[in-house]
């Protein structure tokens, strides 16, 4: 007798504590949105709902995103360069450097792996000098000023990551499929591209996402590396909005520029979603 209303109870003490953690993880959302639709630029707003709340914020971070002579379109233009090559090249090279590793028994392979968890340590900032150096010294500074050139070092650090997360993925993928696809006459290429790839397409999710984060949001080396108005990214205009003292920071325009930002991360995220959820490995093989 005594079951349902036990049961009763907990249902609502989780509903309740669901609540709650989607309030906490709302909240800063909320707040961004306020400041951005508040127009007297406030970096501490008093209330969620602004009096006077409008668009302007967004207008002016479209119009006039910096003070050089560089477009909105034109800075969403590199950003996109950027992550789509990073996220393209993390794919490549980071796949087949993983089934490499996974599937492959060759002299240097712990040793590689380890260097791999060894670069994954390893903080960005602590390699800025070598690849300034480096990206000037292989053609020249035009190489090091420009998209290209940052593309070239995001993914020298995207890269472990991306082998790393692939290698565990293929790891858990039975070798029977390929024993099965070499016995039906299938190569080493073919079965790659038929048995591998469409097995591996959560993993592959994953690391495109993460791919595309780190070159859209990435700012650290463009803002670095990169002088030539052209070549500034969306990351870099943000970052660029913040003045010396809080006092000289465009506060309503800076979050504004924030949520716009944020939207191609979560279109990505929500196109992947469906893969980034689901086992496609499960019941491949008859037990």
């Amino acid at each position: 007798m005594t079951d349902k209303p036990i049961s009763l109870r907990r249902q609502i003490l989780s509903q309740i504590l669901a609540l709650l953690v989607l309030a906490t993880v709302l909240f800063p959302v909320l707040w961004v949105f306020s400041m951005a639709l508040d127009p007297r630029d406030l970096s501490r707003p008093s209330t969620l709902f602004p009096p006077g709340a409008s668009l302007k914020s967004f207008k002016s971070a479209i119009d006039s995103p910096t003070p050089n002579p560089v477009s909105f379109w034109q800075l969403a233009r590199n950003s996109l360069l950027l992550a789509l090559g990073v996220s393209l090249f993390a794919i490549l090279v980071g796949t087949t450097a993983a089934y490499a590793f996974s599937r492959f028994r060759f002299k240097g392979r712990e040793a590689g792996m380890l260097f791999f968890v060894i670069v994954l340590m390893v903080p960005a900032t602590a390699t800025l000098a070598a690849l300034f150096v480096m990206l000037n010294g292989l053609i020249g500074p035009d190489l090091r000023n420009s998209i290209v050139g940052v593309g070239i070092a995001q993914v020298a650090g995207t890269l472990p990551f991306s082998i790393w997360n692939m290698k565990g993925f293929i790891d858990t993928i039975p070798k029977d499929l390929e024993e099965a696809a070499r016995i039906d006459g299938a190569n080493a290429n073919e079965t790659f591209r038929l048995i591998m790839l469409p097995l591996s397409l959560p993993g592959l999710a994953v690391t495109a996402l993460y791919g595309f984060m780190a070159g859209w949001t990435e700012f650290v080396l463009s803002w670095q590396f990169i002088s030539n108005p052209k070549w500034f990214t969306l990351s870099m205009a943000l970052y660029g909005m913040q003045g010396q003292y809080a006092s000289n920071t465009p506060w309503s325009k800076f979050a504004a520029m924030s949520i716009i930002v944020s939207i191609p991360i979560l279109l990505v995220f929500f196109v992947l979603q469906r893969y980034l959820v689901s086992g496609l490995t499960a019941g491949g093989v008859k037990g």
